[in-house]
């Protein structure tokens, strides 16, 4: 934390976690940590056994096998790996991708690229909580339906969609599912199989791991590979190469072992601090949540403020490392997308913000976040031309 500003962005990202750091120094190390995994002598086949052991970790948080985990960038390299990979590899079978309107922009970006090889995209409105229901993605879906991407817990308003349901439509029609969980990754149970996922995207930095690593853990009984966007060495089996960064990827086995030791506990934790920052702020006039009341992750809450200017309530937070939107659109000034899919007006959209708690916070930054954010509200509302109703 740097000076008296709060963080509470740990949607966008996270501070690494002592622990994922002491593991990722091991391999920085010049004396035998430098080793190319791909390399035959004793420095390479160490290297090897780290990215085996980091593989094992992610393939246990989802009930997955090793085999299945293909290293990337982030999540967005997953996304992108996954959407256009996939479609790209079962396009003999049908040229037809569903998704949903309020999936990040890795997602939908990937779609409309698609869309220019001649694929046709459908994408799903959601309700006004954000929720898509099984059946309207079942309804959706062709006889040259080839995938369906639906994200777990939304980047923007936390919501949690029905992943086992929608999984299982797909199933039914041998369609292929892929589903973001970037946000929900040791935060909400996971379990490929028993949900029927086919493709997952992870990545460690909201997980208080490093930055720049990721993985797509596919099915292997269902698909073993995918149209590979980069080229190069062969590594990967040639899904994705290129020289494997070992010490991101031990930092992201060490997320993920932590993941799955401390759910138990951290989820309880986290669901309580965003309860306890809402009780905070919901009786502050013209406040509305985003997303469903329940269905939701335990880590975010997205908040809209009627009669006050988006601009300038971001400025008044600046005590506060808080989102308006996903990180992805916070710098644009564009009002929120996700917002706006579920009927939220453009005043609203631009006058959101999300805060999201993670393994660091306390009480106390929380009810200090609530204070300052109650008084910027109160203090914007009294300059502003319209009442706004308690």
């Amino acid at each position: 934390m740097t000076g008296e500003v709060i963080y509470l962005d740990y949607a966008a990202s996270s501070p690494v976690d002592p622990r994922v750091r002491e593991q990722m120094d091991r391999w920085l190390d010049n004396r035998s940590g430098f080793g190319n995994p791909s390399s035959t002598h004793r420095f390479g086949v160490r290297a090897a056994a780290a990215v085996d052991e980091a593989a094992a970790a992610v393939a246990a948080l989802v009930n997955a096998v090793p085999a299945g985990v293909v290293w990337t960038s982030g999540a967005t390299e997953s996304d992108n790996l996954a959407i256009i990979g996939a479609a790209q590899f079962r396009r003999m079978r049908g040229q037809h991708v569903v998704s949903v309107l309020t999936e990040h922009k890795a997602v939908l970006e990937s779609c409309a690229y698609l869309e220019t090889q001649g694929f046709e995209v459908t994408l799903l409105q959601p309700d006004e909580s954000g929720l898509v229901s099984p059946e309207e993605v079942a309804a959706a879906l062709r006889p040259d339906t080839v995938l369906v991407s639906v994200m777990h817990a939304n980047n923007e308003i936390g919501v949690v969609q029905d992943i086992g349901e929608i999984g299982e439509k797909c199933r039914q029609h041998d369609v292929l599912f892929h589903v973001d969980a970037a946000q929900s990754a040791g935060k909400l149970p996971i379990d490929m199989r028993a949900q029927q996922i086919d493709l997952l995207s992870l990545n460690a930095h909201k997980a208080c791991g490093p930055q720049g690593i990721g993985a797509l853990v596919l099915d292997t009984g269902r698909i073993r590979r995918v149209e590979p966007q980069l080229f190069g060495g062969g590594q990967q089996r040639g899904v994705r190469p290129g020289t494997l960064p070992v010490h991101q990827i031990v930092g992201m086995g060490t997320t993920m072992q932590l993941l799955a030791e401390c759910m138990a506990e951290e989820v309880p934790r986290l669901t309580a601090l965003r309860e306890r920052l809402w009780e905070g702020i919901r009786s502050l006039p013209g406040i509305v949540m985003n997303g469903h009341p329940d269905q939701r992750l335990c880590s975010i809450l997205n908040v809209s403020v009627d009669g006050v200017d988006g601009e300038s309530l971001r400025f008044a937070l600046n005590d506060l490392a808080v989102a308006s939107g996903s990180a992805c659109n916070s710098s644009n000034g564009e009002p929120s997308y996700v917002l706006r899919s579920l009927g939220r007006t453009d005043q609203q959209a631009e006058a959101s913000i999300r805060f999201s708690v993670g393994r660091f916070s306390t009480g106390a930054e929380v009810d200090q976040a609530a204070h300052s954010f109650g008084a910027a509200v109160e203090f914007l509302q009294s300059l502003s031309p319209v009442s706004v109703a308690g």
